[in-house]
């Protein structure tokens, strides 16, 4: 082969592979980020990370649909408020099997068809997530209803039911705990989320465990800073000026400050 041929050859498949580089950033304020060969604005790609519920940069779906995230995400954060205005016994409810049903339907069938939508977009960590917190709500709604047996079955030893719930919300504080760190490298509002969920059920777990109802009300409490965590991040995904007049800026201090 010649010289020449050769040259050409290595042309081409430098533009067929162009390789890894490192992420530059140009611009006053650096508000350019430099990808490759492409230059983004750096607001955008905070944007796209928050809005879709992301942690990482992935190829686009051939078939394009609608945000499932920010279904889900309003599912979940709904939910969250219900529940814990219901755990403040609220307007002196102490009777709360109204949450049942929105938790089956809302916090659980909602978020379980958001996860299988992001499942078809190819988001990993979205359908991981939105699934399982769907999960939890059914199969947390399930205790209370008696054809399931599931109360019935510790009418004998009521303080049987009581620990297992612990253990149960134990698990799911680890699993949070998890998801937690696959969102250290992603935007701050995505890591606010997960840092409330967390301690959403940390503080409810402990509560429970020691049989102290100020920790456990302190677990509600963080329920709410989830909550409006979630409709932040809902927002950003679905409001822009071509339908709000009011939209999510991603130079919030909330998306680009930490």
């Amino acid at each position: 082969m010649s010289e020449s041929e050769s040259t050409s050859s290595d042309k081409a498949n430098s533009i067929i592979d162009p390789g890894v580089s490192k992420i530059k950033t140009a611009g006053d304020g650096e508000e350019f980020i430099i990808l490759g060969n492409t230059k983004y604005y750096r607001h955008e790609l905070m944007r796209a990370f928050c809005g879709t519920f992301d942690v990482c940069p992935h190829p686009p779906p051939v078939h394009k649909i609608g945000n499932p995230s920010a279904f889900g995400l309003c599912a979940f954060s709904v939910n969250t408020i219900l529940s814990c205005i219901l755990g403040f016994n609220a307007k002196g409810i102490h009777i709360t099997n109204i949450g049942v049903g929105f938790g089956l339907f809302v916090g659980g069938l909602l978020q379980v068809l958001s996860g299988m939508w992001e499942f078809y977009l190819g988001n990993t960590f979205a359908f991981c997530s939105f699934t399982s917190y769907g999960a939890f709500y059914l199969s947390y709604g399930v205790i209370s209803i008696p054809s399931f047996g599931i109360q019935a079955a510790y009418a004998d030893h009521p303080e049987q039911l009581t620990e297992a719930i612990n253990i149960f919300l134990l698990g799911w504080t680890l699993f949070t705990f998890m998801m937690l760190l696959a969102t250290t490298k992603s935007v701050p509002a995505m890591f606010i989320l997960f840092v409330f969920i967390f301690l959403t059920f940390f503080f409810e777990t402990i509560g429970l465990f020691i049989g102290h109802m100020g920790v456990y009300k302190a677990g509600c409490v963080f329920g709410f800073g989830l909550a409006a965590t979630g409709f932040f991040i809902a927002w950003a995904g679905t409001a822009n000026p071509g339908n709000a007049y009011l939209s999510v800026s991603p130079d919030a201090w909330i998306v680009s400050k930490m």
